[in-house]
């Protein structure tokens, strides 16, 4: 009897405890929901987001140079104004406009021409030929001239939409110049290209061209070789498309112009590879090895007449891939060293030059060549690539 009426209180005692660990997990979660709220943040937070990433998307839009792309850039204008409808008209005359009332797209053309004419913002309390609209247009100006005219739409102008339209126009403008640098960048990328290209052909293809025919009569199957790494060699040099490759793909390259060397040094080119097989994945910028190889052979080397040793490396450094191209020809004195990659043409090693300003185009002023050389001592030339490089795709 005793233990059934203490049965009653072990119940209530355990109720309690149940009830009492639901409070506290209600609790826990009614704190949790009001502190994601706040997490989410306010109206104004969450305005300001969709400003943030409208303009990041337009911004993409407008640095290209696609009708489709500029279509899509007006939208994420007009989303950015709030007005009724917006248009864009470019330096051609083209109008592209977003907005449910055709027939705005017409008037736009006659304020642009209106804005371009004055190169200021004009508001139009009314607009011709549509009843109950009004429109403000602002002048996009590129470097010193106008390119072309926001135009934003709505039943009034008022102040805030005259001065949004305004520095929505002076961000446009900004888009665009930045559109042209990078423009002006991949012109000179493919620039500095060509002019590897140029310094690779002339001086390698007679050298190449010569040592094949010394083998057509006197070892045929030999010669047939080098026509096929020769072959090799100038596809992937003059190829048309990539600003990337790997490092694999680099070293076969570099494998035929190699092997076509040999064909002229015969023993006195000694090639040694030092290289990491985790690190032929690596995604270098095109033609940047090979060029140090063939300076190797042609300044360090070949002057000499005892010819020598030829050493390609690469470590795997943890976050960068090293790569190391070094001769024990004739070397220089450092300060020449230091002198050619500054000089403006690079002189006889423009393709040092050119390699070293691309690197620091791609990653940064302490991302170009590492040059270590001493007179009689021979030349040892370092790149260090970063092994992350989103965005970065070989050809």
């Amino acid at each position: 009897m005793n233990s059934l009426g203490r049965m009653p209180d072990a119940v209530l005692l355990v109720l309690g405890a149940v009830i009492g660990a639901g409070l506290v997990l209600l609790l826990w979660g009614a704190r949790r929901l009001a502190f994601g709220a706040r997490e989410l943040g306010s109206d104004e937070d969450r305005a300001t987001y969709r400003t943030l990433h409208t303009a990041r998307r337009a911004a993409a839009d407008l640095r290209s140079s696609g009708a489709t792309d500029t279509a899509r850039a007006v939208k994420h204008v007009r989303a950015l104004l709030g007005a009724h409808a917006v248009a864009i008209a470019g330096p051609d005359g083209e109008v592209v406009f977003d907005g449910p009332h055709a027939g705005l797209a017409e008037v736009a053309e006659r304020i642009a021409d209106q804005v371009a004419s004055a190169r200021r913002r004009q508001v139009f309390p009314r607009v011709d030929g549509v009843t109950g609209s009004a429109a403000v247009g602002a002048p996009i100006e590129v470097d010193g001239e106008v390119w072309g005219v926001v135009i934003a739409f709505g039943t009034a102008v008022r102040a805030p939409l005259v001065r949004a339209t305004g520095e929505v126009a002076a961000w446009v403008s900004g888009q665009l110049e930045l559109g042209r640098l990078d423009s002006s960048r991949a012109a000179l990328a493919e620039a500095e290209l060509t002019a590897l290209r140029a310094q690779i052909s002339p001086h390698f293809i007679y050298n190449a061209l010569t040592a094949i025919a010394s083998f057509i009569t006197t070892d045929p199957a030999r010669a047939r070789e080098l026509v096929l790494e020769f072959a090799d060699f100038t596809r992937y040099s003059f190829r048309r498309h990539g600003e990337f490759t790997t490092l694999a793909e680099e070293l076969r390259s570099i494998h035929s112009y190699l092997e076509i060397e040999r064909a002229r040094f015969g023993e006195r080119l000694e090639v040694r590879l030092r290289i990491s097989p985790e690190t032929l994945s690596t995604v270098i910028p095109y033609l940047a090895v090979q060029p140090l190889v063939e300076n190797a052979v042609k300044h360090g080397l070949e002057p000499g007449e005892r010819g020598g040793r030829l050493t390609i490396g690469s470590v795997d450094l943890g976050s960068h891939t090293e790569i190391t191209v070094e001769d024990d020809g004739a070397g220089m004195a450092p300060q020449r060293a230091k002198t050619l990659l500054e000089s403006p043409d690079g002189g006889e090693h423009v393709g040092l030059r050119n390699v070293d300003r691309r690197l620091r185009q791609m990653y940064g002023p302490g991302g170009g060549l590492v040059v270590e050389t001493a007179e009689d001592a021979g030349t040892m030339v370092r790149i260090r690539v970063p092994k992350s490089q989103p965005g970065h795709e070989t050809g």
